[in-house]
């Protein structure tokens, strides 16, 4: 239940980029998030009798639905903890796919302790949203085929943009794209910026997540076998704003057809600001997916944010 995204490579935002862009769709995946495959390998990988006594987990939507999932196809419980602000779009196909919620607090160190609670009264087994190493190689497989699809139709990826909350893609980004030379970079939300703050200070800096549009991108830290795999790899880090982030979103629907959350439209929001180091001539981007409230969708498109300069590639 994981499908092969496309590689998309986007001409009407290169004249922006000042590169060559090309867009992993992972907004087309199962639950329309990346999540489906850290969630489907860490549940397949578990025995059948613990996968017996039920799944828990914790998570403001997209985890959630990729561990429902993983429960639908394995025939096994899922209770989930899920904050009271969850996006309706995300807690609707939670519940469609089976999954019991109990909404917890606005941080994920209030789901996680609501889910702690579950699993002592169940005893089910925890499906960790970001810090697992099995979670981590699920999700490295989005990279793994980002970067096998690039090559075999323009060449090697120069730099990738990895939208970041919990640090679980960007970690198996970096072991997908470990001694390869891809330089890799991180994208956060100003005011959740946990993986920043940490790789500046070298050990791991919590934060009280600001307001952002990004719900998928607010944990109050980052995962710390996460953090250890990125600090060997990631050559930078970059915050973005609301408004960085909707201009992002509405130009990849309009320009490239695609319909991401906002959270998704971080990294391509850093790319549009052609400045990475050593002006890479072919970028790659992430996408982490596609649910986006339509009542939000409606706003954005209503508000315009603004549209980039015509600025003709180097």
């Amino acid at each position: 239940m994981v499908v092969r995204t496309p590689a998309i490579r986007c001409h009407a935002l290169e004249r922006v980029a000042k590169a060559e862009l090309w867009i992993k769709a992972e907004n087309l995946q199962y639950v329309a998030a990346f999540k489906a495959r850290g969630a489907m390998l860490a549940v397949s990988r578990l025995p059948d009798e613990v996968r017996a006594r039920g799944i828990i987990t914790y998570s403001s939507g997209n985890h959630a639905q990729a561990v429902a999932l993983a429960g639908r196809k394995f025939g096994c419980r899922v209770d989930i903890a899920m904050p009271v602000d969850a996006p309706k779009v995300k807690v609707d196909k939670v519940k469609q796919l089976g999954a019991n919620i109990q909404f917890a607090g606005h941080t994920s160190e209030d789901r996680h302790k609501a889910a702690l609670r579950i699993a002592a009264r169940t005893g089910g087994h925890m499906v960790e949203p970001f810090d697992h190493a099995d979670t981590i190689a699920g999700q490295g497989t989005a990279t793994l085929e980002f970067v096998d699809q690039v090559h075999q139709l323009a060449g090697e990826l120069d730099a990738l943009v990895v939208p970041v909350g919990g640090g679980g893609l960007i970690a198996g980004a970096c072991l997908a794209c470990a001694g390869s030379g891809v330089q890799i970079y991180s994208a956060e939300p100003v005011g959740c910026d946990s993986l920043a703050r940490s790789l500046a200070a070298g050990e791991i800096v919590a934060v009280t997540p600001g307001p952002t549009l990004a719900d998928g991108l607010k944990p109050t830290r980052v995962g710390e076998l996460n953090f250890a795999i990125a600090k060997q790899h990631v050559a930078g880090s970059y915050t973005v704003n609301d408004t960085e982030i909707k201009r992002a979103l509405l130009a990849l629907l309009l320009e490239a057809k695609l319909l991401v959350e906002p959270s998704a439209a971080a990294a391509l929001a850093v790319v549009l600001r052609a400045n990475l180091p050593g002006a890479p001539e072919r970028v790659g981007v992430i996408l982490s997916g596609g649910n986006i409230d339509p009542k939000l969708l409606t706003q954005l498109l209503a508000e315009g944010t603004g549209t980039y300069p015509e600025t003709p590639r180097n």
